[in-house]
This record gives structure tokens, C-alpha cells and sequence, in this order.
């Protein structure tokens, strides 16, 4: 696979679509405009698909896990064993993001990509015991990232290939017949590297984007900021160079999910953003090709402070706003069914002509 080649075949989404979704959603019976972001939702669907009746009925969440030598500095209130423990929680469709997926009718694709963890003959396909379905998928590209604070988390190549697994399982599930795609994550230490990233990217100070992850006390927090704030001293990592963002101070997951966001563009699906992990991966995204925003849907605006700069420096509004922070991909599973509400009303809904109602004269 050559990255350069499908970061070139990421297109524009289609206005056309947009005009014409427009067009019919204020044809319906109702004042233009009543249903406020539910139209947003579905006009930027017909954009994004480039069809006139898009259709969501097939739904997948990706949670990509990965653990972080960061880890070692202390910079998380958990053990990074609990990766391991939770990616088999998952296997098992005990965590959030199982019970929200089901709630959603989304099905959950966990992905290790870089867990420091032998899973060994784990099923490829799973019908979890809670109920739901999904798949554990291995593309392990390293076992654990190394400590930023010492040095490149990993080697330029690695950082490619985690981009790579990405944009693969994109085009396997677009192939499949998947309308829209959710991201999650799963990595002990994952907001310290992602907190950097969105440093670096936005130009923001790092005491200002840095939040308290799994919940770590006044002490704690202040070595974070000073962990990351070392990492990018030692790294100098170029913001104008993604590859070398994520290569010095990213993670595997983040890699990841920053290629199937391109991925997903690449094949004109919708993809759900989740929180400040999953926003760090659609930085590099955007960074690698700037079209890739328009394909995206911020699920929510996640506690993690520095949520809101990555927001705002992709340029997006987020679907829901409940004081989320737990990511795996509890927020686009929840964003979900409010996306496809917005097209439920674009297709199903009446027109003034249909239903024989008199339309505004104004």
C-alpha cells in the first residue's frame, strides 16, 4: 500500500448531494430549518456518500488498543495491565462501549494494535455472552510504544504502518458494506501523548490542553505536564510533518484511528469521532489531508481539557455534550442514532406535495 496514493484519492465531498438533500429538506412537512442540526446530519451524508438516499444500516466501532512506555513516568492512576484486562473485557462485551454499540445496533471491532500483551488464539469473530457482536482483530504493529519522555515513542516506519492498519480495515469493512464507522480507543497513558499531539498541532501551552486522564490528583497532573512537556524538548517534533508527530510523541491506537479516518474518506463513508484520543488521531488525519475533515462527525466534547482545542482547530461541532471521558468509543456509539435520526427524517418524511399540506407562503 502506498500512503501518498490514497491520501491523493481523498476527494472533495460532493456539493451537488448536498444541494439536492437541502432541497428535499425543505420540501418536508415542516417549517425549513425546524429540525436544526438533524438536517446538518443528513445533508452532510448525501455530501460525504455522494448518493441521494444514503442508507446507516450496517454500523461498526473500532476500538484500537495500544499500550504507552510513557506509562513508566507515572502519568496514569491505573497499571498499564489493565489494557490487556480491559481489551478482554471487551472480548467478553462486559465495557461501556459493548453496552452502547448494542444500544446503537453498531457492531464493536477491537483492534491491538499495539497492546504489550499475547493474546494468543483469541476468536476472530465474537458473539458476546451480553449479547452484540463484533470481531478481535490482531495487526499488532509494536508491543507498546517506548517512554517519549527518553526518545521517539516509535520509529517512522512503525508510525506508517499503524496509519496503514488503519486505512486497511477502512476498505475491508467499506467493502463489506458498512455505512459508518465509529472510533474508539483503548491505552493506560493514552491522554499524555495525546495531549502532546494537540500541543504541538494547535500551539496551545501544554498546561492549558493537559487534563487529568483516569482521574489523577494535583501532583500527578503537575508531573504530567511536565512529562509532556519534556517529550516534545527531547523529540522536536514538526508539526508540519504528521508522520513525525506520531512517530515522537503518539501512540500506536492513535496511528490507527488517524488512518481510518483517511481511510474512510478515501472510500466516502462517514466516520463518528469520539473523544480526545480519538481527536488526537483525527489531527494527524487532517494534517495528512485536510479533505479528510469533511468526512468526520465529532461525536461529543469529552471533560479531557484539551477536547475542545482539537475541536476547534478541526473546525467541528460536536453531536452531543453529556461530560464524557471514559472513550473506547462510548461517544460515537451514542452519536450514532442521533446521526441517523437526522436521516431517518430526510428519507422518511413526508413532503408538502405528498401530504397534500399547504406550504408556507413566506
Amino acid at each position: 500500500m502506498d500512503l501518498d496514493s490514497i491520501l491523493q484519492s481523498v476527494a472533495n465531498t460532493n456539493g451537488a448531494c448536498a444541494e439536492e438533500a437541502q432541497n428535499r429538506l425543505d420540501s418536508l412537512t415542516k417549517p425549513r430549518g425546524s429540525l436544526g442540526r438533524l438536517e446538518e446530519f443528513a445533508r452532510q451524508l448525501a455530501a460525504i456518500t455522494g448518493e441521494k438516499m444514503p442508507v446507516l444500516d450496517k454500523k461498526v466501532v473500532f476500538t484500537f488498543a495500544g499500550d504507552h512506555g510513557v506509562a513508566d513516568e507515572g502519568v496514569s492512576a491505573f497499571p498499564k495491565e489493565v489494557t490487556p484486562q480491559m481489551v478482554l473485557n471487551f472480548m467478553h462485551g462486559g465495557a461501556g462501549i459493548n453496552v452502547l454499540a448494542r444500544h446503537a445496533g453498531a457492531e464493536v471491532v477491537i483492534v491491538d494494535i499495539g497492546v504489550d500483551h499475547d493474546f494468543g488464539d483469541a476468536p476472530a469473530s465474537l458473539s458476546f455472552s451480553r449479547g452484540g457482536s463484533g470481531a478481535f482483530v490482531s495487526r499488532k504493529v509494536v508491543s507498546g510504544t517506548k517512554n517519549m519522555r527518553r526518545g521517539p515513542a516509535m520509529t517512522r516506519q512503525e508510525a506508517e504502518k499503524c496509519i496503514e492498519v488503519g486505512i486497511e480495515l477502512a476498505g475491508e469493512y467499506a467493502g463489506k458494506g458498512y455505512h459508518i464507522f465509529g472510533t474508539g480507543d483503548m491505552g493506560i497513558a493514552n491522554t499524555t501523548p495525546s495531549s502532546a499531539i494537540t500541543s504541538v498541532v494547535t500551539g496551545r501551552p501544554v498546561e492549558e490542553i493537559t487534563g487529568r486522564g483516569t482521574g489523577i490528583d494535583d501532583a500527578a497532573w503537575k508531573k504530567k505536564v511536565q512529562v509532556i512537556r519534556d517529550s516534545i524538548a527531547v523529540n522536536r517534533p514538526d508539526p508540519s510533518d504528521p508522520l513525525d508527530v506520531l512517530c515522537k510523541i503518539g501512540g500506536a491506537e492513535i496511528g490507527g484511528i488517524a488512518g481510518l479516518i483517511v481511510g474512510a474518506a478515501a472510500n466516502r463513508v462517514p466516520v463518528v469521532i469520539d473523544g480526545f484520543i480519538s481527536g488526537a488521531g483525527a489531527l494527524i488525519a487532517y494534517l495528512l489531508e485536510p479533505k479528510t475533515r469533511d468526512y468526520m462527525f465529532a461525536a461529543h466534547v469529552s471533560q479531557e481539557t484539551g477536547h475542545k482545542s482539537v475541536l476547534e482547530k478541526l473546525g467541528l461541532r460536536p453531536v452531543l455534550d453529556l461530560g464524557l471521558r471514559l472513550g473506547e468509543g462510548t461517544g460515537a456509539a451514542l452519536a450514532m442514532p442521533v446521526i441517523e435520526a437526522g436521516l431517518r427524517i430526510y428519507r422518511e418524511m413526508a413532503t408538502f406535495a405528498e401530504a397534500e399540506v399547504a406550504e408556507s407562503q413566506q
